[in-house]
Formats: structure tokens, C-alpha cells, sequence
């Protein structure tokens, strides 16, 4: 279907808000689509001799900014309409948290469950060789994503400095630390998406030490999003959590940190002892006050939204929430935290790898904590007092901000 393909979903909502800020039409044209995208065919020799033929993308979708900056999702389902929808949140994402990047994203469509070690590096070195010309700290650069990690980003630099001959560690961000990442990258979504919960929380009147939350997804982000909550909020109650295999809730609350070792010792939540079962769909529709949808786009449309009770949604996943449900969301009170905003604070730490690769000096896990702390506080601010200006709801006002300060940029330019 149509309106579910992820790149009409970024355009509809580049759409709407150009409408409300009353965009002139050639740059808001400009603005529906990459400015540069690419295509490649990657012949890998796998462990049994045979080669495999991969196919590959990278889409800079915005540079208007500074740079292009984007993770690489390695995904059997990956075609390049995700990865335009991706590079076109990306640009918002970084505009929206005020850093000077631009937006972008690369993909391979493969099944990295199915592949070794060595055969993951081969492609990992192909993927550079490939694309290596249109990258560069001052070009575009890529991080991890879907299926992809440190590990991998290592040969992807290793590569691209070989390819080079000289030392270039600001190409990849969220590299391993002893090569040049940086402190507090690993929780750094989940960090940034509490922050702004905490911000929101006080705006709407919700005491998050007393409130109750739940978290739809378990993977890195939503693990941390379960035991952060508690950290920086200094209280609140778990009821429930789930996985692709399903999920486990107990009113009267769950352990984060013992929920989060039974996950990574059993690879599921399902199982968790003193919890019930719990599918997905009923998880997002319990009568909790915080929710962090932490897991796929979509989960959250028009079949189900007059039925989800929370007050405040978190959103850690990317797109999660279709356009139809956030009108119902809003219509009925409830304040969404919109994915380029709630999720921003890996983007902003892979920024702050940048900045200290490019002067060789870095920093401590505290001042980096302090750093996202400031920046995510401030996003929010500017989305939330257009969302009263404008009287729009949060991802229309989170899309204002961040298309304002693009359009500028490209009009300063004298691109349109």
C-alpha cells in the first residue's frame, strides 16, 4: 500500500508542516527529495568459495547543514524507499537538535544472521570500497544501524583508511572506544529519549518518579529506556515489557536490571518469573502513563490509537506512530515525543565521536552526558513552544522547527 511505503509517510509530514509554515514551492520541492542517492552491486566471495551478489545503497539526503550523517541497516527487507524515509529523518533529526550535520543513510539488503564473521567483513569492506569516494568527515558518515555494530564500522574505517592511506577515524562514528569512539554512544538513544521525558513531564504535570511506564521493543535501546528511566528520573514503575516473541507485564511492577539480565541470558522476556503474558498489540493499549514504542514503525496506527491510554509516548523506534494515529493521539490529549526528537541523542553523542576525532582530544563520560543533557533539553524547548505557538501537535511542531532551519540554510546557500 501506498501510504504505508515509509517514503510517502516522510513526505506527507514534509508536506504538512511546509503547508503551516507556508513554504514557498520551490523550496519545499526541494526539500520532498535526496538531493544525492546511489546504487551498488557488491560482489562478496563467501566462506564456501561462492560468491554472492549484494545490493547496496546510500542516500545523502541533505547537506545544506554540514555533512551528511546516517547509520547503514543491513536488513533482508531493505530497499531504498527505507532508506530515503531514513535519510530524510535523519536531516530533521539533526536540524531538530541543532547540530550541524546534514541527513543521510545507507543499507544493504542482506540477512547477517545467516553470515559468518569473515563473511560479514567482506561485505563490510566491499560496502567501502564501493561508496568510499562519497565519504569523508567533511562529505558523509556513516554509523551503525539495524543489524550492524562497532565490530563492523572498524573494517568499514580500517578500509577506508587503507583505501586513503592516512588516518581518518571521523569518517565512521559509533566505533569501538579503543579506535576512536566515544564514552556514552551505548545508551546514548535511550539516555536522550528520558531526558526529553523528563522535560515533557513537567510540562503536562506527570510526577515521573510515581508514574508507571511500559516498553514496546527490547533491544539496545528499549533495555536501557527500562533501567534509565528509573536512573535519571529517580523513580517510576515497570509493568511491562516485550520482544519480537512476545512480552511479560506485572501491575505491581518488574525489576528493570533483572528483566534486562534475563534478556540477555535467555535471548526473550517471555518467561520472566512473576509476570503474565502479554502480546505486543496489547501492551501498547495498557493503562500505563509513559510508553516508549521501542521496536518497528507502525505499530501504533488508526485501528488502534483511540485505544492506547497513555499520557506521554516516548518514541525510541523510527516512525512508529502513522500520520492518521497521531491525529487521533493528539485529538484525544495525548503528548507525543516524535521519533527525530525522542531518538536523537545517538545522532547528537556520533556528533559529539566527530568532534573529538577532528581535534584528537576527548572526553569524559560525565561532560558527554552533560553535552546531550543541554541539547536534547533545548530541542525540546524549541519544539514544545512552537507546539503552543502554532497550536499544532508535537511532530508537526518537532517538523516546523527542524524544515525552518533547513529551508534557511538552503536559502543562505542560494540553492532555491
Amino acid at each position: 500500500m501506498a501510504e504505508m511505503n515509509p517514503f510517502k509517510i516522510a513526505q506527507q509530514q514534509l508536506d504538512e508542516s511546509a503547508k503551516k509554515l507556508g513554504l514557498d514551492q520551490a523550496t519545499h520541492e526541494f526539500l520532498r527529495w535526496p538531493q544525492r542517492e546511489y546504487r551498488f552491486t557488491l560482489p562478496v566471495k563467501m566462506d564456501n568459495g561462492r560468491t554472492r551478489v549484494f545490493h547496496a545503497y546510500r542516500v545523502q539526503y541533505n547537506g545544506a547543514r554540514g555533512p551528511t550523517k546516517g547509520g547503514l541497516r543491513w536488513h533482508p527487507d531493505e530497499t531504498i524507499d527505507t532508506v530515503r524515509a531514513l535519510a530524510a529523518w535523519m536531516t530533521w533529526k539533526c536540524a531538530v537538535v541543532n547540530i550541524p550535520l546534514g541527513g543521510g543513510k545507507g543499507g544493504v539488503t542482506c540477512n547477517p544472521k545467516e553470515m559468518t564473521e569473515t563473511e560479514k567483513e567482506r561485505l563490510a569492506r566491499a560496502y567501502i570500497r564501493a561508496v568510499a569516494r562519497e565519504l569523508g568527515v567533511h562529505r558523509d558518515v556513516p554509523a551503525p544501524d539495524v543489524y550492524t555494530n562497532p565490530q563492523i564500522m572498524a573494517w568499514m574505517m580500517d578500509e577506508y583508511e587503507t583505501i586513503l592511506g592516512e588516518s581518518h577515524p571521523g569518517v565512521i562514528t559509533g566505533k569501538p572506544i579503543a579506535i576512536g569512539g566515544s564514552q556514552g554512544r551505548g545508551d546514548a538513544t535511550a539516555r536522550g529519549g528520558v531526558y526529553v521525558v523528563r522535560e515533557a513531564s513537567q510540562k503536562i504535570g506527570l510526577d515521573p518518579t510515581k508514574a508507571t511506564y511500559a516498553v514496546q521493543g527490547f533491544g539496545n535501546a528499549g533495555q536501557y529506556a527500562a533501567t534509565l528511566h528509573n536512573e535519571i528520573l529517580g523513580g517510576g514503575r515497570l509493568v511491562a515489557v516485550s520482544d519480537s516473541s512476545g512480552g511479560v507485564v506485572n501491575k505491581d511492577g518488574i525489576d528493570p536490571e533483572e528483566i534486562v539480565r534475563f534478556k540477555l541470558e535467555t535471548g526473550k522476556v517471555s518467561g520472566f518469573p512473576g509476570t503474565k503474558a502479554i502480546t505486543n498489540e496489547e501492551l501498547l493499549e495498557l493503562d500505563v502513563d509513559i510508553l516508549y514504542p521501542a521496536a518497528l514503525e507502525g505499530v501504533i496506527t488508526d485501528a488502534n490509537a483511540g485505544n492506547i491510554k497513555a499520557k506521554l509516548i516516548c518514541e525510541l523506534a523510527n516512525g512508529p506512530t502513522t500520520p492518521g494515529a497521531d491525529e487521533i493521539l493528539h485529538g484525544k490529549g495525548t503528548l507525543i515525543l516524535p521519533d527525530f526528537l525522542a531518538n536523537a541523542g545517538g545522532v547528537t553523542v556520533s556528533y559529539f565521536e566527530q568532534v573529538q576525532n577532528t581535534y584528537n582530544y576527548y572526553w569524559s563520560l560525565e561532560h558527554v552526558h552533560e553535552q546531550l543533557d543541554r541539547r536534547m533539553t533545548d530541542a525540546f524547548n524549541a519544539v514544545f513552544d512552537t507546539r503552543e505557538k502554532a497550536k499544532a501537535h508535537m511532530r508537526l511542531a518537532a517538523y516546523m522547527v527542524s524544515v525552518t532551519r533547513v529551508a534557511e540554510a538552503c536559502k543562505l546557500r542560494g540553492w532555491v
